[in-house]
């Protein structure tokens, strides 16, 4: 079973004694299998979001310390690396859910948010690698190594570039249009 299906089985398997009889009634059955989606990728992005902001966290570790010690030379490059860092990690927090309206033309159905999960879950390794990568300019700066930190923003832009580049597709991925 992939982590997309255990989250929502998990879902799926804490309903209340009250939801899962009106999930037996016509109609609401569909409803309630897409709010489980909706919520299991929300949990999902939301883990997401947890684990970029501690990769900020890293970052502005790393600028306080180059400030601290008036490395000036990086100071730019860095309030820019933050500044890229916070847009796209609120635009993955803030991302749709997959709702569409009544009117819509594009109906979101479940194989569509099955495919929502599973591209946010593919956003996992680029999250992690961004996370890997401010880490390890964090150690880095900490250790006093200030002739790495040019590399490290370089390092650390590319990771947010791909995740920004990777999240960029969701949109088409969700509709089935991109894989």
């Amino acid at each position: 079973m992939s982590a997309e299906d255990e989250l929502y089985e998990k879902g799926k398997s804490e309903l209340r004694l009250s939801e899962r009889i009106l999930a037996e009634l016509p109609g609401f059955r569909g409803y309630k299998e897409k709010e489980l989606r909706r919520e299991s990728d929300k949990l999902l992005r939301n883990h997401l979001y947890r684990r970029l902001m501690n990769a900020r966290s890293d970052l502005k570790e790393a600028f306080q310390k180059l400030s601290d010690y008036r490395r000036y030379e990086v100071l730019t490059d860095m309030d820019r690396l933050l500044a890229r860092f916070d847009r796209i990690a609120e635009n993955i927090n803030h991302a749709s859910y997959g709702y569409a309206g009544f009117f819509n033309i594009v109906k979101i159905e479940e194989e569509d948010l099955d495919r929502m999960i599973s591209f946010d879950h593919q956003l996992l390794e680029y999250v992690n690698n961004l996370v890997e990568e401010a880490s390890k300019f964090k150690a880095d700066i900490l250790d006093l190594k200030f002739s790495e930190a040019k590399t490290h923003i370089v390092r650390v832009s590319k990771a947010l570039e791909s995740l920004d580049k990777k999240f960029s597709e969701r949109t088409e991925a969700i509709l089935g249009v991109k894989n």
